[in-house]
C-alpha cells in the first residue's frame, strides 16, 4: 500500500496578500505590488509542500476566487453570477449562471492554472469542479436537464484533462461536495458514472482523484465505489471511518485527516490506527492522506502547523511497512 500526501483545496493567504487585496480595492497599492506579493506568497507554500515531502504541489490555489470561476469566465454559454452562498458555511462564491450548452475554449484553463503548477506540471495538482458538483450549483438556464448536463459537463472536463494530460500534468482531483450533501440516484446517478467514464477515457495514465467532504460520505458510497477513479477521498470531521464499509476491490482511498474546521492539530498516531483498519477493511491499492477540505478559512500559520501531521503519520505508516514514497 502506497502513502501519498497533498493539499485537497486552497490554502489560507497569508495576512499581509489579505491586507493588501484590501489595498487594491481601495486604490492604496497597485497592481504590481500585490502581484509581487502573490507571487512570493505562492512560492512559501510550494517551498512548505515540497518541504513536506507532498506528492502533488499546489501553491496554495491562492489566486482562486472560487472553484467555478475558471471555467464560468472563460467557457461559452457562462455568465457570472452574484454572490451566493457554499452550503451551509459563512462562505460564498459566485453562481455561475449557464445561459446555453456550455464548450469550452481550448487553452483558456491551462492558463489560468497556478503559475506554480505551470513550473512544474508533473507533480502539479490540479484542482477543478466534478461534473456533479458543477452541474448542481450552477444557475441553469439552459434549458438542458440535469442528467443532460452532468454528460456534457463531464465530456468537457474529460477534454481539458486530455489537453492538460498532453502538455505534461498528471494529477487531477475533482472536487465533488455535492455528491455526499445531495447524493444523485436513478438516472442522475447513471449520469454521473458516465461522466467520469469520459473523464477516465482522457486520462491516460494520469492519477484521478474525486474528493468529497462537507457531509458524511458513508451513505454515498455505493456510488462513490462506482466511479472510475483512481482514488475517492472522504472527509473524516463529516465521516466517521468505522462506517464506512468494506470493499474487496483494490482501489485508492483518500482520507480527509486534518480537519478544516479547526486550529487543533490532530495526532499522527490516531491517523495511522485508521489507515491500519481501513487497510483491513477496503484494501486500498494507495490511501491518500490530506485535509478534509479547504483550509482557507484557518489562519495561515495553524494551517501550518497542521499540515505536519501528513509526513509524520506517512513516515510511522512507512516504519511499519504500511506506507511508501
Amino acid at each position: 500500500m502506497i502513502v501519498r500526501t497533498g493539499l485537497t483545496g486552497p490554502f489560507p493567504r497569508s495576512e499581509a496578500l489579505v491586507a493588501a487585496t484590501r489595498d487594491l480595492d481601495r486604490g492604496r497599492v497597485t497592481p504590481e505590488v500585490v502581484e509581487d506579493l502573490y507571487g512570493r506568497t505562492e512560492a512559501e507554500v510550494v517551498a512548505l509542500e515540497r518541504r513536506l515531502g507532498f506528492t502533488t504541489i499546489t501553491g496554495g490555489y491562492l489566486r482562486s476566487a472560487d472553484l467555478f470561476r475558471p471555467f464560468a469566465e472563460t467557457w461559452e454559454g457562462f455568465t457570472v453570477g452574484p454572490l451566493t452562498r457554499w452550503f451551509e458555511t459563512n462562505t460564498f462564491y459566485r453562481q455561475p449562471i449557464l445561459h446555453a450548452p456550455p464548450e469550452r475554449v481550448p487553452g483558456a484553463i491551462a492558463a489560468r492554472l497556478p503559475p506554480a503548477l505551470r513550473a512544474d506540471p508533473a507533480r502539479a495538482g490540479v484542482l477543478v469542479p466534478g461534473p456533479y458538483t458543477f452541474a448542481g450549483l450552477l444557475e441553469n438556464r439552459s434549458g438542458e436537464a440535469e442528467e443532460a448536463l452532468v454528460h456534457r459537463l463531464g465530456r468537457l472536463l474529460a477534454e481539458e484533462v486530455r489537453e492538460l494530460a498532453g502538455a505534461g500534468y498528471a494529477t487531477f482531483q475533482f472536487t465533488e461536495p455535492l455528491l455526499v450533501d445531495r447524493p444523485p440516484e436513478r438516472a442522475l446517478a447513471e449520469a454521473v458514472v458516465a461522466a467520469y467514464a469520459a473523464i477516465r477515457a482522457s486520462a491516460g495514465s494520469a492519477t484521478t482523484l474525486v474528493w468529497t467532504y462537507g457531509a458524511d460520505a458513508v451513505p454515498a458510497f455505493p456510488l462513490l465505489d462506482r466511479l472510475p477513479v483512481g482514488i475517492v477521498g472522504v472527509d473524516l470531521a463529516e465521516t466517521d471511518w468505522e462506517a464506512i464499509p468494506s470493499s474487496a476491490e483494490r482501489r485508492g482511498l483518500g482520507l480527509g485527516v486534518v480537519d478544516p474546521r479547526t486550529t487543533l492539530v490532530e495526532e499522527a498516531a490516531d491517523v495511522v490506527r485508521i489507515v491500519h483498519a481501513l487497510k483491513e477493511r477496503r484494501r486500498p491499492s494507495v490511501v491518500w492522506l490530506g485535509p478534509g477540505g479547504p483550509l482557507d478559512l484557518v489562519p495561515w500559520e495553524p494551517a501550518t502547523r497542521k499540515l505536519h501531521l501528513l509526513p509524520a503519520a506517512q513516515q510511522m505508516l512507512s516504519r511499519e511497512g504500511g506506507g511508501g514514497p
